[in-house]
This record gives C-alpha cells, sequence and structure tokens, in this order.
C-alpha cells in the first residue's frame, strides 16, 4: 500500500505564500478524496455503528477543507477576490430565465456591472416549472 509521503514537498528553505497555497491546493484536493472515500464507504455498508463514525469523521473533512480555504483566501489574494465574485455569479446564472440571460448576467458581473442593470429583477424560479424536481421524483417506476 502506497502512503502519502510528506516530506516529498520539503525543500531546503521555507516556501513562500505562493508556495504553500499550491500546496494548500492539495491539501483541499486530498479532503475532498477522503470525504468522497468515507461517504462511499458508508454507501457500502448497513452497519449502522459504521455508518454513525463514518458520517462524524465527513463531518470533520468537510471542516477541514473549510479551514483549508479559508487559509488559501489568506495566503492568495487573487484567489480570495474569485471566490468573493463566485458567489453573485453563481447565483445569477442559476436565477436566470435561460441559458442566454446567465450567460449575459456572468458576463455584467465580469465587467464589474450589476446583474440585473438595465433590466427587470429577475425571477428565482422561472414561471410554469411548477415544483423543483427531487430525487424521488427522478426515480424510474
Amino acid at each position: 500500500m502506497s502512503l502519502t509521503d510528506p516530506f516529498v514537498g520539503l525543500v531546503p528553505r521555507k516556501m513562500t505564500d505562493s508556495e504553500l497555497a499550491r500546496a494548500i491546493r492539495l491539501n483541499v484536493a486530498a479532503e475532498v478524496d477522503a470525504i468522497n472515500l468515507y461517504a462511499a464507504h458508508m454507501d457500502a455498508t448497513d452497519n449502522e455503528s459504521a455508518r454513525r463514525i463514518l458520517a462524524h469523521i465527513i463531518d470533520e473533512e468537510k471542516e477541514h477543507l473549510a479551514e483549508f480555504l479559508e487559509l488559501l483566501k489568506i495566503l492568495d489574494p487573487t484567489q480570495a477576490l474569485d471566490i468573493e465574485k463566485a458567489g453573485p455569479k453563481v447565483r445569477a446564472i442559476v436565477d436566470a430565465p435561460t441559458a442566454e440571460a446567465a450567460h449575459a448576467a456572468h458576463e455584467a458581473i465580469e465587467a464589474g456591472e450589476s446583474a440585473d442593470a438595465d433590466e427587470e429583477p429577475v425571477p428565482t424560479k422561472p414561471p410554469g416549472l411548477g415544483k423543483a424536481p427531487t430525487v424521488g421524483s427522478l426515480r424510474q417506476r
């Protein structure tokens, strides 16, 4: 079994913030990988004790993921700005009634404009769609 060698990334000097940010991105990937691995283990067992422990560990990994993302924002101010802009972009895309409107909203935000500067506010749910689908409603009968 191959284990991660903690000394691979060591250098004979202290890392710059940029180098550490790159290392933290690897940690982010490892946390996501761990979350998915533990979730797969949960899906593969009916042992309730194991499922509870795995769920607890998943929660801890998600906390680690959040902490690494916060550290990444400190180490990489450009990344911090991208993260800050991502929320409004995603909301504008999700709330847009059409793909074209979503693209226009995204472009407006990229240009530093409000997503709805020249338009009526976009409804959060396009009219006539009815109830949003759920996992259960997507299952084949």
